[in-house]
């Protein structure tokens, strides 16, 4: 399998560079993905060839608009399994994703006395928005713990989600410990107590196949430029019954039935929560980048990736002063790998990565509540994608024994 992904390195012109005369190993796609030519060409298409308003002119450049921007809609639709199109939210990303659901969603159903629950390994995008609406409306935020190796413990989660709890905000996959959780479980629990789930799909959309009924997911956000589409653009998908019940998140053009001088009324789903402006460039490059996506194969990225975690995690523990976050197991442990290295800061580690070419993450990757949950201040991360190969693996190694002899550590 090895030998076909190494032949998709072709396809992403900007792994063909040098940095400080090394090649380049980009270890930090759960920060970005890099981007394949065919949706460069396709967003530079739409420059130059279509760039034109979508839902708003009968002309053909605007009727070419709408019909990709909705064409984009349904791939996500199908890529997803959600029951309908409309229940696909064109957003700026998962933050602004989350953002929504919270701002209406919360702000309409969260009143004084009621519950919410997250867990410690939340990004910042789904932490702050609950964080700020429970402080607003008087309510309880709670979170679930994580057991020894970092996975979110499932008793606990059974003993946090109560009758009190109205959400339950989880992420689907860790963007620090390389957990992935059961969100159909998860679900179950939530709905037991008539609780709606939010799952922060970012990390998982674009690494395993998603299918949102079968998560009985309530709402799940997720964003484009991680799954190697542009950055700017992002999706929200909800049940219908709850959207059609949300008020809109703002407010102006396109997103409205009718305006009266005292009063207005609102489009149907999907357009009541898309005001202004879209970024069509950028769901044409989704749309793309999906079409790319299906053509490699959700399963085969899935255990493509889980071969090189199989290679890399393993020799990694095996690295004296190294210190693993996350499950040691590797079939329990996606492609993000976070560590720090005796006692160096992590800035320190990553300047000297790339300075043989190998481009990772340093810092609290926007969780500050779970880095003093593992008593750290930051942690290395080296994130993988199905363009990454067991070379660079050996070249993460080789820059880990070079920075230990630089360091004298």
């Amino acid at each position: 399998m090895d030998k076909k992904f190494q032949k998709i390195r072709d396809d992403f012109p900007i792994l063909k560079q040098r940095i400080n005369d090394e090649p380049l190993v980009y270890l930090d796609s759960a920060a970005t993905s890099q981007k394949p030519q065919a949706v460069i060409d396709a967003v530079a298409d739409y420059y130059q060839t279509i760039n034109a308003n979508t839902h708003r002119s009968v002309y053909t450049l605007g009727q070419r608009a709408t019909d990709q921007y909705e064409l984009a809609r349904k791939k996500i639709q199908n890529f997803i399994n959600a029951q309908f199109s409309k229940e696909v939210i064109f957003t700026k990303g998962t933050t602004d994703s989350l953002n929504l659901v919270a701002s209406t969603y919360g702000e309409d159903n969260i009143q004084a006395g009621d519950e919410i629950v997250i867990t410690y390994m939340e990004h910042h995008s789904n932490l702050i928005p609950w964080q700020q609406l429970a402080i607003k409306k008087h309510v309880v935020l709670k979170y679930i713990e994580l057991t020894s190796d970092g996975q979110l413990d499932m008793t606990d989660a059974v003993n946090k989600i109560t009758d009190k709890t109205k959400i339950v905000a989880v992420a689907h996959a860790s963007n620090v410990l390389g957990v992935t959780n059961d969100i159909k479980k998860l679900a179950q629990i939530a709905h037991s107590h008539n609780a709606v789930i939010v799952v922060d799909g970012a990390q998982a959309v674009p690494h395993q196949p998603v299918d949102v009924q079968e998560l009985n997911a309530d709402f799940y956000a997720f964003s484009g430029h991680k799954m190697l589409s542009p950055m700017g653009i992002g999706v929200l998908y909800g049940k219908k019954e709850l959207l059609e019940q949300m008020s809109p998140y703002q407010f102006g053009g396109e997103m409205i039935n009718s305006v009266e001088k005292f009063n207005s009324t609102w489009s149907e789903l999907p357009w009541k929560f898309e005001a202004g402006t879209q970024n069509v460039s950028g769901a044409i490059g989704l749309g793309k980048a999906i079409d790319y996506l299906n053509n490699v194969g959700m399963e085969e990225i899935a255990e493509y990736e889980q071969e090189l975690v199989d290679y890399a995690l393993p020799r990694l523990l095996n690295i004296k002063g190294l210190t693993i976050y996350g499950p040691h197991d590797s079939h329990n442990h996606n492609a993000v790998i976070s560590f720090n290295f005796n006692n160096l800061h992590p800035h320190d580690v990553a300047t000297a990565f790339d300075m043989d070419g190998v481009a990772v993450r340093a810092g609290h990757h926007c969780a500050q509540p779970l880095m003093k949950y593992l008593g750290v201040v930051a942690t290395v991360r080296a994130s993988f994608y199905f363009y990454n190969t067991k070379a660079d693996v050996d070249k993460l190694l080789q820059a880990i024994a070079d920075t230990k002899e630089f360091f004298r550590v």
